[in-house]
C-alpha cells in the first residue's frame, strides 16, 4: 500500500503542528503538574482547537463538519500528541462518537446529536462501557449471562429507565452528551443483551461520581458516573435494540477505533526522540557530547527505528481503510499492540538519556511522558486480550 499526502492532507498536518507547538506544548508540563485532576483540562485550548477543526473534524461534511479522511485524521492525531498525549486524545474522543454516530445513529439522529455539537466549541463527547466490574466487555465479551456489563435498561413506555454505574468513562465529567452501554436483557450474554443509549448532561437522576487522579494523561478527565431511574428517550437509541456489542465490520467507527491509540502513541514517539537527541547532543560530559557515547547512540537509533516502523505501520493501515482494501482481521489489534510496545520503549529510552545526562533540565518532560506511555499497558483492553480476541482470525494474515 503506498500512500502520498495531498496539499490538503499537509495543510491540515502543518495547522497541527503548529498548533501543537505554540499552543499545547507552552501549557502541557504545566496541566500535568495541578494537583486536582477536575481543574486539569484548560478550556482555551479546547476553543481554540475546536475553531481550527480539531474537535469537529471526524463530521461528514454533509452534515457541516470537515470529514476528514483516515489518513489526515491519523496525521493531525500524531501531529497534536508531539505536543501532548492527552490533550490529543480528548479532542479524538470527540471523533470517535461521531464515528459511532455516522454509523448507527438514523438521519434524524445524526442531525439532533450533531447539530449542537457543531455549534458549541466545549461540547465534548464521551461512551460509557466500563463498570467496577467489567472493564473490556467490547474487547472480549464473556458468555455467561450472569458476567459482563450491569448498568441496566428497561423499557417503560416511550422511555428507558437507566440504573448501575460506569467508572473511567471519557469526558464523563466534562461532556454533554454520553453515549451508554446497558443491558437490555439481563438473562442473555452480554453480545446479545446490550444497547447504546444517547445521554445528555442534566438529565435527571444523572450524578457525577468521582474524578480519576491518574498519574498519566492527567489533561484528559476520567469519572463515575451514576445512573439513579435515569429516563432515555427511545429516540436516544442507536441501531436496534440488544446490538450495541455486536461488531458492524468495515464501519467507520471500528476502523478509526485501530487507529486512534497508534497515531497517538506516533506522536509522542515523535517528541521523545526529538527531545532525547537534543538532549544527547547539548550535554557534555568530560568535554564530549553524551551523543558521543556509544550506549546512548545505540538507544537513539533503537529510538528512530521503532518510532519510524510505527510510523510506517500507522499510515499503511490508515491509507488501506481510505481505500477501503479489505485486509485480514488481526492487522488492527496488532497495530495496537504494536505501538503499545513501542511508546514504552521509547518513552524509557528518552527518561534514560535525561537520567544519564545527570541534571534535572528537561527531567520533568521526560517523565511525563513515561508516564503518558503507560496508559498504553491498558488502554481498550490489554495486549493478551486482544489477542485472545483474535481465535479464528489469525490463519487469515498468515502467508499462504
Amino acid at each position: 500500500m503506498t500512500y502520498q499526502l495531498s496539499g490538503d492532507q499537509r495543510r491540515w498536518q502543518l495547522e497541527a503542528r503548529r498548533f501543537a507547538e505554540q499552543e499545547i506544548r507552552p501549557v502541557a508540563l504545566a496541566r500535568d503538574r495541578i494537583a486536582d485532576p477536575r481543574e486539569t483540562i484548560d478550556w482555551s485550548i479546547i476553543e481554540k482547537g475546536s475553531r481550527l477543526g480539531f474537535r469537529t473534524a471526524a463530521v461528514p461534511r454533509a452534515l457541516g463538519g470537515h470529514g476528514l479522511d483516515f489518513l489526515t485524521q491519523a496525521v493531525v492525531i500524531a501531529e497534536l500528541a508531539r505536543g501532548d498525549s492527552a490533550i490529543a486524545k480528548t479532542f479524538s474522543q470527540c471523533w470517535k462518537w461521531c464515528h459511532l454516530v455516522v454509523d448507527r445513529g438514523t438521519a434524524e439522529q445524526r442531525r439532533r446529536f450533531l447539530a449542537p455539537f457543531l455549534a458549541d466549541d466545549r461540547y465534548l463527547l464521551g461512551g460509557g462501557i466500563t463498570e467496577p466490574n467489567a472493564g473490556s466487555d467490547n474487547r472480549l465479551p464473556p458468555s455467561d449471562p450472569r458476567a459482563g456489563l450491569r448498568l441496566g435498561a428497561r423499557r417503560d413506555g416511550a422511555d428507558w429507565v437507566l440504573n448501575g454505574e460506569k467508572c473511567y468513562i471519557a469526558n464523563a465529567n466534562v461532556g454533554k452528551l454520553i453515549f451508554v452501554y446497558a443491558r437490555t436483557d439481563p438473562d442473555a450474554p452480554v453480545t446479545d443483551g446490550t444497547s447504546i443509549f444517547a445521554v445528555e448532561r442534566g438529565t435527571p437522576g444523572l450524578s457525577i461520581g468521582k474524578v480519576f487522579n491518574k498519574s498519566g494523561w492527567r489533561f484528559y478527565q476520567n469519572a463515575e458516573l451514576v445512573f439513579t431511574d435515569v429516563r432515555v428517550p427511545a429516540a436516544n437509541l442507536l441501531g436496534e435494540v440488544n446490538s450495541g456489542l455486536r461488531a458492524r465490520p468495515g464501519g467507520s467507527n471500528e476502523r478509526f477505533s485501530e487507529l486512534e491509540y497508534p497515531a497517538n502513541a506516533l506522536g509522542v514517539c515523535d517528541a521523545a526522540t526529538q527531545m532525547a537527541t537534543a538532549r544527547a547532543r547539548a550535554q557534555r560530559q568530560s568535554g564530549r557530547p553524551l551523543s558521543d557515547q556509544q550506549l546512548i547512540q545505540l538507544k537513539l537509533c533503537d529510538m528512530h527505528m521503532l518510532t519510524e516502523a510505527l510510523r510506517s505501520y500507522v499510515l499503511r493501515l490508515a491509507a488501506g481503510s481510505d481505500a477501503d482494501l479489505a485486509r485480514p482481521a488481526p492487522h488492527g489489534h496488532f497495530l495496537v499492540n504494536y505501538s503499545s510496545e513501542v511508546i514504552q520503549r521509547v518513552c524509557e529510552a528518552n527518561l534514560e538519556i535525561h537520567a544519564a545526562a545527570g541534571v534535572d533540565a528537561g527531567l520533568a518532560a521526560a517523565d511525563k511522558l513515561a508516564r503518558d506511555a503507560f496508559i498504553w499497558t491498558h488502554i481498550a483492553g490489554d495486549s493478551v486480550m486482544r489477542m485472545r480476541s483474535l481465535r479464528g482470525h489469525l490463519d487469515e494474515a498468515l502467508p499462504a
